[in-house]
């Protein structure tokens, strides 16, 4: 009986050895909802003068993803830094990334990992001193921080400690993870590999054939160098291989270009080549696809259905209330043309003006964003510049439509709006059409921007105009339809009245921008704008001097002296305050309101509290309807205090990288954006529109 005790004793001494040997390489996990995370070693002991791998094991759950060293057009790479004291010590070298894969996300491409990965770092201990009066002890610790994604992205952090006897290296338990992670990386690449001007990548050498390799493509090391969305066609030639990659402004003609290409064969194993090309190679046009296109061609599947996503989010734009007033006078145009000859050319010389506006909005997006800037639909609304000047032009254009006076800047032209029928006319409306339809996004306008934004140019810019075609084709219809003449009120006296009613939309119009240049940049920025106004109506003053003046010198003077004064507030521009985040204050203006943020939306998560997210702008006209209509209604606050609902909202009014890069991450480019978050699961993205039921419904009240 006493044998079989001491038997049984020494087997559980045993055990407990062998269990604490093999957690002696791995720390505690931090954990959460999204992943599990350790630090772990392949040793279980350590030494002076012997390499020992660390390495942050990430247990990743289905659906969520974590980053490589160049994220892509998203995220953000790990860091993980190790610290020994001790009997050794020593600090870390840089992560020995694995091989990443590509993540699509619609418009974007990411490079990271999904499932388990390890992001092994190296340490050569030096001889330390005894830790806490252990001799031999070696204690290990470590920080690291990750972003893991999926509908939405989290920031995580962890620190990490390990307690590891002094010794002659013993391989781990976890050791194969280590063999597994140092497989996994790109191997140097056996062949010459070089890069053209133009961004053809070539690779050169034996074993390179149509028979061996069906698929390649490469991943940067940087982000910025080439549009990572864009379609990589491939040419394989015996001995010889290219890629055609679509160079961005980080992109430079005569520069080595760092990366891996990831080769695909026949049976469908993969290999990652670490290469560096060197400038050279054959410039010119991109050869076509050779044994196998490469996946993910946006261009050629996904382009029709954006074109129509586009051209229905235009038509849709009509009927928001940003562009009402400009609609109204093109209606009051279109009464006064008498042959349906006349109105067809009034309405393609209003479609030309929609379209060129369009191309020039879309261009000038494409420039801001390729220039590395945050840029989305609406974006020239958060240049203090651009809404004093919008803002000054609609005053001028009320003062015409009411008969007051014509400024001597809109007279010389005809007449931007009032009382001229000329093509000029109709083409400068169009423009106006778009100029003030901006601050407005349709339904199925987002997913039309965001991929236009991740297609080449000319794809992007055809996207654009089949937004700016949508927009236009209600008037081309009307004008083009037979007998829609006879349809129309007479022309009377009365067109006079509604032309001068049409005016006060356009002065309230007015009044909200100058609340929106309030909101970003203050008592300063409406004084300018305020000064502007003055200045205009001291030119239209000066107009009407002028016309009752008996001499044509005194006439000829005054006319000059109100044309320096209707240009005088162009001079303002520079003077507008740069403008920054709005304050809390702006950004929550409910008490029951807490303004965004990355890390309050991840704590609110992580308590299982439901969330709805509210990305916003003062000059999204959309946005502003949303909130009085249905966000402020009472039914939706009951829901929203009935469920214990969080609601965040974000204010896009000036620039902001945090919603920037929200917006993105869901594919928009532009707000609104409204994502309900309820107590588990994945984030809801809701229509542009809202009303109270639709949100009490998703709620679930």
């Amino acid at each position: 009986m006493a044998a079989s005790f001491r038997l049984l004793f020494a087997l559980g001494v045993l055990l407990l050895v062998v269990s604490g040997t093999g957690r002696a390489a791995e720390s505690d996990p931090v954990t959460s909802v999204r992943d599990t995370a350790t630090l772990v070693s392949d040793s279980d002991t350590i030494g002076p003068g012997k390499p020992v791998r660390f390495g942050l094991l990430l247990r990743l759950r289905p659906t969520w993803h974590t980053y490589w060293r160049n994220p892509g057009d998203a995220g953000e790479a790990p860091t993980l830094a190790v610290t020994l004291t001790g009997a050794a010590t020593g600090k870390a070298d840089a992560i020995d990334w694995p091989a990443p894969k590509r993540l699509p996300d619609g418009p974007l491409m990411s490079y990271g990992y999904t499932g388990d990965v390890l992001l092994p770092v190296s340490v050569t201990p030096a001889a330390g001193a005894d830790q806490d009066g252990k001799p031999g002890d070696v204690a290990v610790t470590a920080h690291a921080e990750w972003l893991v994604c999926a509908a939405v992205c989290v920031p995580e952090e962890g620190d990490f400690r390990l307690t590891l006897p002094a010794g002659a290296p013993a391989p781990s338990s976890q050791a194969p993870l280590f063999a597994q992670a140092a497989a996994a990386r790109p191997i140097p690449s056996p062949f010459t590999a070089t890069i053209s001007p133009d961004g053809m990548l070539s690779l050169s050498g034996a074993g390179l054939s149509p028979q061996t390799i069906s698929d390649a493509w490469f991943i940067p090391d940087t982000p910025g160098v080439i549009s990572q969305i864009a379609p990589q066609p491939l040419k394989v030639a015996d001995g010889h291989l290219t890629l055609g990659l679509k160079p961005q402004d980080g992109f430079h003609a005569g520069a080595a270009l760092g990366g891996i290409v990831v080769l695909r064969d026949a049976a469908g194993q993969e290999s990652a080549l670490s290469v560096a090309a060197k400038p050279g190679g054959a410039s010119g046009a991109i050869p076509a696809a050779g044994a196998a296109p490469v996946a993910g061609g946006m261009v050629s599947a996904g382009w029709p259905r954006l074109a129509v996503l586009a051209f229905l989010g235009g038509m849709i734009l009509n009927l928001m209330p940003c562009v009402f007033p400009v609609l109204a006078m093109k209606a009051l145009a279109v009464m006064r043309l008498g042959s349906e000859e006349a109105r067809v050319k009034s309405a393609l010389a209003y479609m030309a003006g929609v379209l060129a506006t369009f191309a020039a909005l879309g261009a000038a997006t494409l420039a801001v964003r390729n220039a590395g800037l945050s840029a989305g639909w609406g974006f020239q609304f958060q240049s203090e510049g651009f809404v004093a000047a919008i803002c000054w032009l609609l005053f001028a254009v009320s003062f015409g439509m009411l008969g007051i006076f014509e400024l001597p800047v809109i007279g010389a032209g005809q007449s931007l709006i009032s009382r001229s029928h000329g093509l000029i006319s109709d083409f400068l409306t169009g423009l106006l059409a778009v100029l003030v339809a901006t601050p407005c996004t349709a339904p199925f306008m987002g997913a039309a921007i965001a991929g236009a934004l991740a297609a080449p140019p000319v794809f992007a810019l055809s996207i654009f105009l089949s937004m700016g075609l949508g927009l236009a084709s209600p008037y081309l219809l009307l004008a083009v339809i037979p007998g829609f003449g006879r349809l129309l009120p007479k022309p009377g006296a009365w067109m006079d009245l509604f032309r001068q009613t049409l005016a006060f939309p356009i002065l309230a119009t007015c009044v909200w921008l100058g609340w929106v240049l309030s909101r970003q940049g203050g008592g300063d920025a409406t004084l300018i704008l305020g000064t502007g106004l003055l200045a205009l109506g001291f030119s239209g003053w000066l107009a009407v001097t002028a016309r009752a003046r008996n001499t044509e010198r005194a006439a000829r003077l005054l006319r000059v002296a109100a044309l320096l004064a209707a240009l005088a507030p162009l001079a303002l521009l520079p003077l507008l305050p740069a403008s920054g985040p709005p304050s809390d204050g702006a950004r929550a203006s409910a008490s029951d309101t807490e303004v965004f943020s990355e890390q309050r939306l991840a704590s609110l998560r992580a308590a299982g509290q439901p969330v709805f997210i509210d990305m916003t702008a003062a000059w999204c006209i959309t946005c502003l309807v949303n909130e009085r209509v249905t966000l402020g209604s009472t039914r939706v606050r009951d829901v929203f205090t009935r469920h214990k609902v969080a609601y965040l909202k974000g204010d896009w009014t000036s620039r902001d990288s945090t919603i920037t890069a929200f917006l993105r991450a869901h594919g928009r480019d532009g707000v609104p954006l409204y994502v309900y978050y309820p107590p588990h699961g994945e984030g809801q993205v809701l229509p542009q529109i809202l009303t109270p039921d639709l949100v009490a419904g998703a709620v679930g009240g």
